[in-house]
Formats: structure tokens, sequence, C-alpha cells
């Protein structure tokens, strides 16, 4: 479920950084309209790229995890087009965007390796978007396996899954105890 960025990427970014900056969880990290200066190569921790509605729901546009960029698609922006909130206590590498724009121009092995990254989070996107646009909660679950190989994560991680496929907690829990007991029925 975490994206790990490439290496060639990443010692790059090791390369770029400016330091470190910690989050407490529920810290804004950058509101929507703020001026566009660093990208954030989180470190530890969950960060959420978040707009909020007129109606007073939030829409999760990103769950920036351990090797995943914060917020990769600004990078030709001038403007955050939506806010990032630290979900937990989080660490990220602190990348000045300018020179993260100068070395996409100058270095053909930084840009291919951009490109690959933001082409696997896109996929990642489109792979999210088919899944929360099933209406079940067991369609939702089955297709995430069908993409994972059939295999859940270890039970720790089940509410991470729910969030990723856009259920409570609570649903994900009563359809994998009803799979369960189908199981163990077919079984006996």
């Amino acid at each position: 479920m975490i994206t790990i960025m490439s290496d060639p990427l990443s010692d790059h970014f090791l390369e770029l950084s400016t330091g470190k900056a910690s989050f407490a969880g529920g810290q804004h990290i950058f509101n929507q309209d703020d001026a566009i200066t660093r990208l954030y190569l989180v470190r530890a921790g969950a960060i959420h790229l978040v707009r909020y509605q007129t109606d007073g729901n939030v829409a999760v546009l990103q769950r920036a995890l351990p090797g995943m960029v914060l917020g990769e698609a600004s990078v030709f922006s001038s403007r955050y087009h939506c806010d990032a909130v630290a979900v937990t206590n989080s660490e990220a590498l602190v990348i000045p965007v300018n020179s993260v724009r100068r070395l996409l121009r100058s270095d053909h092995v930084f840009a291919e390796a951009w490109a690959s990254y933001l082409s696997h989070q896109l996929q990642q996107a489109r792979k999210r978007a088919e899944i929360a646009s099933l209406k079940t909660v067991a369609a939702r679950l089955s297709a995430w396996l069908a993409w994972n190989d059939g295999l859940l994560p270890s039970k720790g991680e089940w509410k991470t899954l729910a969030d990723e496929i856009g259920v409570s907690a609570e649903a994900l829990y009563r359809e994998l105890a009803k799979r369960s007991k189908s199981f163990s029925h077919e079984t006996s």
C-alpha cells in the first residue's frame, strides 16, 4: 500500500533537501492559496491534502505516506489548490520547489525518474477512483484485493485499508467477518 520513491529520485531529493520538518497530528503544513516555495518528501507519519467543501465535508486528494512526495502535482503551479494537514505526527524532508524545477530542466535522469514517479501516482489515483466508484463495501474490498494479488494487509493496517477504499473501519470489519464466516463454512 505504501509507494516507495525510486532510488535516483530519492537520492536527488536528499541532495536538494534544505532540512527536515516535523509536524504534529492536526497541524497544517500549508493552506490553499499559499505560494508554493517547497515540496515535502514524507519520511514518517501520514499527511493528507484536503479540500474543504461548502457543505462542510472534507475531500482527501492525497494520502501521503513515507516515501511519497506531498503535493507533487504542484511543481509547476504558483499557489497550492488545497490544504496539507498532518494526520499523525509526521516528518518530511523540505525541498525547494525551484531546485526541483531547475533539475527537471537540466538533468534527464532526474526528469525520467520524476516522470516515472508521477506515472505511478497517476495509476494509483485511477485505481482509487475505480474502487471508489463501486457501490458496496464488498465490491470495493474485492476490487482492492484484485489489485493487490488477493492479499490483505496485516490486521494493524485494516484502518488504513478502510480509508483507502473509502469505507468506515467498522464496515470493513463487518465485511471481513462475513468473508471469514463464509470461508469457514466452505471448508467444513
